[in-house]
């Protein structure tokens, strides 16, 4: 199947890649992009180790074709953290809570998470519940993970929280 150049901004920086119409963005992310961050788990939706940011919201890598992209804002979890290297808030609050054991996870979940302090950097417990709902988790049973979320939500410099308050 004849490739097609693709050109998106991921992670803050204008790509153009070759792909095949019928390649999924999560395979082109990872094979085409180099961006491995992003898991390949079921492949159909289920799991959401696959999550993205696509303009900003959350969807599942694997259900996107990756023409779908074209113009595009993509945020991988590779996207998280600063320029220098420095850990997002997110990452080193999982780290502190230990929220993270096999790790599979963990990037579509902290990718999600992120979503969800964007809109709402006050969640709730019930909020960070529904927000990583679409994610699966084998290893911790949440509880750390919910806990490491609100750790982030409540460690966000005031004037950031406000920020993204409407």
């Amino acid at each position: 199947m004849k490739q097609r150049n693709l050109s998106f901004t991921v992670n803050g920086e204008a790509r153009e890649i070759a792909v095949a119409p019928n390649r999924s963005l999560l395979d082109a992310l990872r094979s085409e992009a180099g961006l491995t961050g992003t898991k390949k788990g079921c492949d159909v939706g289920e799991c959401g180790s696959c999550t993205i940011l696509m303009d900003g919201r959350p969807v599942n890598a694997c259900l996107v074709l990756a023409m779908e992209a074209e113009g595009s804002e993509i945020t991988t979890v590779e996207g998280l953290q600063a320029s220098d290297g420095t850990p997002h808030t997110l990452q080193e609050c999982f780290m502190q809570c230990g929220a993270a054991q096999c790790g599979f996870c963990t990037p579509g979940i902290l990718v999600a998470a992120k979503a969800l302090l964007d809109e709402n950097p006050a969640p709730t417990v019930d909020e960070i519940r529904f927000a990583i709902a679409g994610n699966i988790c084998r290893c911790t049973g949440y509880t750390k993970i919910i806990d490491a979320i609100s750790l982030a939500a409540r460690s966000a410099p005031r004037d950031e929280r406000e920020k993204a308050a409407p």
